[in-house]
């Protein structure tokens, strides 16, 4: 029970940190274009303008995902509750995985939008 604990934690971490973060850029975006904090990519740090509509399209996506991804991790690791801890490994690695794919794969919708937006 120890080990599925420690995986719903790990597999939560994600999500919980595309929530964070899709409020934080969507509250208080970066002011000004930085080589440090936000959402920093070349079509991004374009302009001004680019700069902060990456940052809402970026939250809005980021906390939608991170709120769909919170309730299936949740609801992937519950089957795994009294499981061998070989099972409960798998299974959230899988999650784990999943979910980093998605986290890079917002990259490129993102970078769609400032497309066609630029």
């Amino acid at each position: 029970m120890g080990f599925w604990i420690f995986m719903l934690i790990m597999d939560m971490m994600i999500p919980l940190m595309m929530i964070a973060f899709g409020r934080l850029f969507l509250k208080y975006p970066p002011k000004e274009i930085n080589a440090v904090f936000g959402y920093r990519t070349s079509r991004s740090m374009k302009n001004k303008d680019t700069w902060e509509f990456a940052h809402r399209y970026c939250g809005k996506l980021w906390y939608r995902c991170g709120v769909v991804m919170l309730l299936l991790s949740v609801a992937t690791m519950l089957p795994a509750i009294g499981n061998e801890v070989g099972v409960t490994g798998l299974v959230g690695g899988i999650v784990c995985a999943v979910q980093i794919f998605i986290l890079i794969g917002s990259i490129y919708p993102i970078e769609r939008a400032l497309k066609r937006m630029v």
